[in-house]
This record gives structure tokens, sequence and C-alpha cells, in this order.
């Protein structure tokens, strides 16, 4: 028996997790060290080998194409829970746009990109919300299930992954306009009012008197919009899982 067949073997049942863990914002974010991941990866790998059929003796051509679709596997779930993330994220952007927050941004930890404070904020609490109704064991058990729906070796290219990518693009907006309707909905109001007075008293300066307004209807509008976080992020995560499923090909 050749020996190197064993560590082939485990080279190839490395990427797929491997992949999934670097590229999802839960375990291969800016925060978490890269000799963690390299851990994680490892461990997973050595749990799936006595489990997981890997072809042997393939060529040169063969083992970079079985690869290949280890690597667009991965990539299929890690993006479909950056798509669930991406969507809280862009909810911060809307809410903090209306409020005014815009013009301060710091470095959210989660992406490592300059995003505002309220952005920041929603990405966090989809992320604790993720933890919090075991989202990242369903990452685990759909990664261990895929094994079975596409066995190293058996991914190719499908009409279902433009349905994936609508599907999860889709899911983005969606989710990001549900969270961030409340704010947006409240600061019309505002506008609208602020409107009205402008033109029963002209000689208001709304100028100054209207940023103070947006702000506080906005900071009492947020500080109840963010309690419906954790409820969406749970609603979406199965059009997540179906997205990703999609995406790589596996629901045909």
């Amino acid at each position: 028996m050749n020996e190197t067949v064993p560590l082939a073997a485990l080279g190839v049942l490395m990427v797929r997790p491997g992949v999934l863990i670097m590229a999802t914002p839960l375990f291969g974010g800016t925060f978490v060290p890269p000799p963690v991941r390299a851990a994680l990866t490892a461990i997973i790998a050595v749990i799936l080998m006595p489990l997981v059929a890997v072809p042997s003796n393939l060529s040169t051509v063969a083992m970079t194409m079985l690869v290949a679709g280890e690597v667009v596997v991965g990539l299929a779930l890690a993006m479909a829970v950056r798509a669930l993330i991406a969507g809280a994220e862009f909810a911060g952007h809307l809410v903090g746009f209306q409020i005014g927050l815009s013009y301060a941004a710091i470095v959210d930890p989660q992406s490592g990109v300059r995003n505002n404070v309220v952005s920041a904020l929603y990405t966090t609490l989809a992320t604790i919300a993720f933890f919090g109704i075991n989202g990242h064991l369903a990452l685990i058990r759909a990664l261990a299930q895929s094994y079975t729906s596409l066995p190293p070796g058996h991914w190719g290219p499908h009409e279902a992954v433009a349905g994936g990518v609508t599907q999860l693009l889709g899911m983005v907006f969606l989710l990001g306009t549900q969270l961030g309707m409340p704010a947006i909905i409240a600061l019309l109001l505002v506008e609208v009012v602020l409107g009205m007075v402008s033109r029963a008293a002209p000689m208001l300066n709304l100028m100054v008197i209207g940023p103070p307004v947006r702000l506080v209807v906005g900071l009492l509008v947020l500080a109840f919009g963010i309690q419906i976080v954790p409820e969406a992020v749970s609603r979406y995560v199965p059009n997540m899982f179906s997205g990703a499923a999609r995406l790589m090909g596996a629901a045909r």
C-alpha cells in the first residue's frame, strides 16, 4: 500500500473545512488567530477521515479538479453565512445613514473594513444571535452532510448554482431592508413633520433643529429595532442553508 495515500486523503479532507473556516466570519474573522483556524481544520479533517471515502491514485489533472470542487463547496457554505451577516450589516448602513452617523466610521472586527457604528452593532448582534441559536453547530452538521450529498470528486457545474447566488443576494437585501425599515419609516415621518413645521413657521432654523431631532428619534427607534435582530437572523437561517445547497449544486 502506498504510504502517501492516507496523507493525500487527509490533505483533501482539509480543503473543504479549511476554506469554510477561513472564509466564514464566524470562525475565520480577523480576530481568530491563524493557529486556531489551522488546528480546527485539522481536527475536523481527522474526524472525517474514517467516515469519508477519498478517491486514490488520481492523475494530477483529476486531483486538481477534485481539490477545486472541494474549494467550491467550502466557499458555498461560507458565502451563505457571509450573506446572512451582510444582511445585518446592510441594515446598519441604512439606519446609520438615516440617523446621520455615517460620518463616524470604525474598523469592524468581523470584516476588518471601516463601517459606521450602527453597522458594526448590527453585525455583532447578528453574529452573537447566530451563535446563540447554535448556528455554528448547524453549520458544522451541514459541512458533514455535504460529504454525503457531494462526496469528494463528485462536484460539477450545475444550473442550480445561479439560483443559489440569486437566493443569497436576495436574502442580503431582504434581511437588511426588514431590519432597517423601522428606522427608515420613523425618520421619513420626522422629515415630513419637519417639512410641515418649516411651512407653518418659516422663521425656525430647521438646519439647526433638524439634526438633533433626527438623532434623538433615530436612537429611540434603534433601541427598539435591535431587539428584532436575533429573531430575524434565526428566521433566515433555513434560507441560508437552502441557498448554500443550491450554490454548491447539491440541490438538483
